[in-house]
């Protein structure tokens, strides 16, 4: 996608009906300051004015020869994360990250600070596997809510993950490469994205792959999302997901550490 040495990233947006939240999420992907994005949009057939407010976007974006590519799936699908497959499948650049309607990158120069500060390889297998850093919540209307609980460890590994998705899903940066050979697993409705964390970093382990630390705040997220709004079945995903990484009593032991906290700070 392109000829000089620092990687280009797909900006992967999942829309169905996203018209009250989606414009924050344009405007702060035509704002970055690092030129190498595709902005992937794919959009489940909304009916209300999501693709009229995409559609004003991408005039808007070619009028100003904003140099990121802009590219739209419209279809229908079975679902957030088959839709997400659909991204990662048809994403045309070395690296992928999501970015939903009301999600917003932490400032203008988040991508380029990143990609201007990482050693890149000249073969590209031997690049790192993830890029994560940390995040920020916010509101419908983007206000600061905290910063997340969770907080990213300095070294990630596959293991990490038992405590928690201890990196928000958004702030995951994936080589697109690596991520098509482990798609989300549409047998999970609500936590296919923790699972889908996991594998990657144990597929980056198997590979000797580095999971890099950006120690920046990368992602202003929207807190009411799929996940939240279904927390108890969730939940249960989640416990199926880390009895299948980590065994069943690591994964009932750490769950019932998880209910004595919650408990504790009541």
């Amino acid at each position: 996608m392109n000829q000089d040495p620092y990687p280009s990233i797909t900006v992967a947006t999942v829309t169905y009906n996203a018209e009250k939240t989606l414009e924050r999420t344009l405007k702060s992907v035509a704002t970055q300051t690092y030129p190498n994005i595709e902005h992937l949009i794919v959009d489940g057939c909304s009916k209300d004015g999501t693709m009229e407010m995409v559609h004003q976007y991408v005039e808007k974006n070619t009028a100003a020869q904003i140099p990121h590519l802009i590219h739209l799936i419209k279809e229908p699908d079975k679902g957030l994360y088959d839709a997400m497959n659909k991204a990662i499948l048809n994403a045309e650049s070395d690296y992928i990250c999501f970015l939903n309607a009301g999600d917003k990158f932490h400032n203008p120069d988040t991508l380029k600070n990143i990609f201007e500060n990482i050693h890149w390889h000249e073969d590209k297998k031997r690049n790192p596997a993830v890029i994560y850093g940390e995040t920020d919540l916010v509101d419908d209307l983007g206000n600061f809510i905290r910063h997340r609980r969770l907080q990213t460890p300095e070294q990630l590994t596959w293991r990490s993950f038992l405590e928690g998705m201890l990196v928000c899903h958004q702030s995951f940066y994936v080589r697109t490469d690596l991520a098509r050979q482990e798609l989300y697993n549409l047998n999970y409705r609500f936590s296919a994205d923790y699972d889908w964390c996991i594998r990657i970093m144990k597929h980056a382990q198997t590979r000797r792959l580095e999971l890099y630390n950006t120690h920046e705040i990368l992602t202003d997220y929207l807190s009411e999302g799929l996940t939240t709004s279904n927390h108890k079945k969730s939940l249960l995903e989640r416990l199926h997901i880390m009895a299948e990484h980590y065994g069943w009593f690591a994964a009932i032991r750490q769950h019932l550490w998880f209910v004595l906290r919650a408990v504790i700070k009541r």
